[in-house]
């Protein structure tokens, strides 16, 4: 089950991003910008960051940038968290050298993540055994066959003890905002959405749009064609006869492949598909209950509500009700200089957290210490 910790109040939590070849730039800026702006909104910092490479020397991105870490692994950080970006080809990026830093990590108590790829390393390094784990859809065959024992899920991200994960893109932002959430409010985390002009904060529980066709290949190609006629004809269900005339098989090799490739039965996931679409529905548009019902092809409310809180634990007028609580809040920075700041917490040779430098540009913004803590 997934927990929370309170943060400290008396100092920021420090998070080390490290930086594997070939990473996703844009993983890494959903994951740091949630960060900056919390330091913003809240007028103080809350977070201070690093990014990390094994020698310090920079790390070209998947886009052909190129990203100077702020430290090398082997500079003495006092991390609360470290974050690994993956990207293109993680097997080839992890290096041995990776795996025994992050050992070393999860033996200091060091709650660990990733973004995009980076997963793969963190089950190389055996510390996700056991635990609920989200990784970019590409890698999810790979990764199940390569390390049986991580439990891997298609949601978007997953936060499970002291360990989260996200898949790419811009899921690392829902990640995020939902730690932040937990760890100073949901006003907080809900000013920064808006500030980004994200429309709306992602759950744990949305899934990563994966498709069919990764997961199955070229190998089935009667099975894609069913599934393609059951996301086509969501609001008028075709019944399993009627489907299995389409593509000309029978009912009982029809169940057959649901089974076998699926592992589950046709009807079950079909009406997965079109929950699953109410529930976009409801997040997404101010469509009545009544109105996403009939639009999911269900013949009555009761009946959906019903399959709804079977399948998502939640009534669908649930749904749209945030539940965040609020972390005893940080204590303020007072009259700490800059100067002071900018050396860190870490000792005269610690390098510099552009945390700081950001926080000192953010006061001149309108919104500066604009959410109460």
């Amino acid at each position: 089950m997934t927990t929370s910790t309170p943060v400290a109040a008396s100092s920021p939590q420090t998070l080390g991003f490290l930086l594997l070849d070939n990473f996703t730039l844009i993983s890494l800026a959903s994951a740091i910008e949630p960060l900056r702006m919390a330091n913003q909104l809240a007028g103080r910092e809350l977070y201070r960051w690093y990014t990390l490479s094994l020698d310090g020397a920079p790390v070209r991105a998947s886009d052909g940038l190129q990203v100077t870490p702020d430290a090398a692994t082997n500079m003495p950080l006092a991390l609360d968290m470290v974050i690994v970006c993956g990207g293109i080809g993680p097997s080839r990026s992890v290096q041995r050298e990776h795996i025994a830093w992050l050992q070393g990590q999860a033996r200091q108590s060091r709650r660990l993540g990733a973004v995009c790829t980076g997963s793969w390393a963190l089950a190389r390094a055996g510390l996700l055994d056991g635990y609920e784990t989200s990784i970019h859809w590409e890698c999810l065959a790979a990764m199940q066959e390569a390390f049986p024992r991580v439990a891997l899920t298609t949601r978007l991200f997953s936060i499970d003890r002291d360990r989260a994960t996200a898949s790419g893109g811009t899921a690392p932002l829902d990640m995020m905002l939902n730690l932040i959430g937990r760890d100073h409010g949901r006003e907080l985390s809900a000013g920064i959405s808006e500030m980004f002009i994200y429309d709306r904060v992602r759950g744990e529980q949305d899934q990563q749009r994966v498709p069919l066709k990764h997961v199955l290949g070229t190998t089935q190609p009667k099975l894609l064609e069913i599934v393609a006629l059951m996301e086509a004809n969501l609001e008028e269900p075709i019944g399993l006869d009627e489907l299995a005339h389409y593509v000309d098989v029978s009912r009982r090799q029809l169940e057959r492949l649901f089974q076998k490739y699926l592992h589950c039965s046709p009807s079950r996931y079909y009406l997965k598909l079109r929950l699953t679409r109410a529930r976009q529905l409801l997040k997404q548009t101010p469509m009545s209950i009544i109105e996403v019902a009939s639009a999911c092809g269900f013949v009555s409310t009761p009946h959906f509500s019903k399959c709804y809180r079977e399948y998502f634990g939640i009534p669908p007028r649930d749904e749209r009700l945030g539940i965040g609580s609020r972390a005893p809040a940080a204590e303020p920075l007072h009259t700490k200089a800059l100067a002071g700041l900018a050396q860190g917490d870490d000792g005269p040779d610690a390098p510099v957290s552009s945390a700081v430098l950001a926080l000192a540009q953010a006061q001149g913004e309108p919104t500066y210490a604009s959410v109460p803590l």
